[in-house]
């Protein structure tokens, strides 16, 4: 049978666009949840992310115009910010690699020196990027050629890669939601902001990208819009 209590979680977790005003948020349940984020998958373990934890309460006050007035920025009791950082991706690939060479124990196994052949030859070709776009032109004819007799992944420019980091920040963004329901409060994830400017609060650099905003509090009646609706399991799930 299934968890009862991952269904409670799920049940739960709802986008809750105004928050209770007298109850707080523990900073030891936002720390668990970026903690329990940290742990989501991601592509490669490239962990090509960062959570900005707004915890100054005038720092706060200022999303509230960031997030072009939502009623969520404005009654949240905590925001992260979800970061995207392709730009790190040689550090994050360096570091896969030394991880994995300080646990090597004499002679490298084969599946060893595959996981550090990874790291140092394969991410490097997989994220590297120039002005004249040759590294994208090399890895779409290397996509294309290979996949002709065969399956092989297809991946090009910058595009692509925006595409994966986003999708892994995305999957720790779930995790801090869904652990936010476990201890009792609730969220709700931002996509309306102005980009540009919370780069600028944040002094991020040019390469990083904002995947998403998240409110923190205790439900109201009022952040609730509605029941939840969702098309049917026979539109969107099909057995092959």
């Amino acid at each position: 049978m299934y968890s009862s209590q991952f269904q409670e979680i799920i049940n739960r977790r709802r986008s809750n666009r105004k928050f209770d005003p007298l109850v707080e948020v523990p900073d030891e349940v936002i720390k668990k949840s970026l903690e329990r984020a940290i742990l989501s998958p991601n592509s490669s373990n490239m962990q090509l992310w960062e959570f900005y934890w707004i915890k100054n309460e005038e720092e706060r006050k200022k999303y509230e115009a960031l997030c072009l007035g939502q009623s969520a920025a404005k009654t949240a009791k905590q925001i992260v910010v979800f970061v995207t950082r392709q730009d790190l991706w040689s550090k994050r690939a360096k570091w896969n690699y030394e991880q994995l060479k300080s646990n090597i124990q004499g002679t490298p196994t084969k599946l060893e020196k595959r996981g550090l052949n990874y790291y140092s030859k394969l991410m490097p070709l997989a994220y590297r990027n120039d002005i004249f776009g040759f590294f994208s032109l090399l890895r779409r004819s290397i996509s294309f050629f290979m996949g002709i007799s065969k399956p092989f992944m297809r991946f090009g420019g910058k595009a692509d890669q925006r595409i994966t980091v986003h999708k892994s920040c995305a999957l720790a963004a779930q995790t801090f939601m869904s652990s936010i329901a476990a201890e009792g409060y609730e969220s709700c994830p931002m996509e309306g902001f102005d980009s540009k400017r919370v780069k600028k609060a944040l002094e991020l650099p040019a390469g990083a990208e904002i995947n998403m905003i998240i409110a923190v509090g205790k439900a109201t009646k009022e952040g609730i819009w509605g029941p939840r609706l969702r098309v049917p399991y026979e539109e969107v799930v099909f057995e092959k």
